[in-house]
């Protein structure tokens, strides 16, 4: 449970005030940097409703990273949570998410790199996603991004 309580705590941290195709631009430029700062080999994808506003692989990914950025991204649209968090609350309970969401695990992955993008007074309006690295290294790549993005942005 202590990782459902942290989990749910980054979604009630990074809250955005706004949400434009420019600032799709500068969040996943940001990620990309992270990720070469790290050395790590990921491909970052930003949507927001249905279109993709942003998307790079870096060396080193191939086309099974945009396929789990695909399946990762269906969980936070279905669930208005990190896909982190649902597969956390599966596990909490001593069950999978592939064995009890109903949900096709060709479609839907609950592992975590894919993060609500919530507006102040809105809800979820978009999916940011990084896929290449453990499912925690993933999500918290995100979460770092969010937090430099939010800090930089004045948020």
């Amino acid at each position: 449970m202590e990782e459902v309580a942290r989990l749910e705590d980054d979604e009630r941290r990074l809250v955005l005030e706004r949400f434009g195709n420019d600032d799709a631009w500068e969040l996943g430029s940001l990620l990309v940097s992270l990720a070469r700062e790290r050395g790590a080999a990921v491909t970052v994808s930003i949507r927001r409703g249905s279109q993709r506003l942003f998307h790079c692989a870096l060396p080193g990914t191939s086309a099974d990273n945009d396929a789990w950025v695909d399946r990762k991204c269906r969980v936070v649209e279905r669930y208005a949570e990190s896909s982190f968090l649902v597969g956390a609350r599966f596990r909490a309970k001593g069950r999978t998410f592939e064995s009890h969401s109903r949900l096709d695990p060709d479609r839907y992955a609950a592992h975590g790199g894919a993060f609500p993008i919530r507006l102040r007074g809105t809800g979820v309006v978009g999916v940011v996603a990084v896929s290449g690295l453990t499912q925690g290294e993933d999500h918290a790549l995100v979460v770092a991004g969010l937090e430099r993005y939010l800090g930089a942005a004045g948020g």
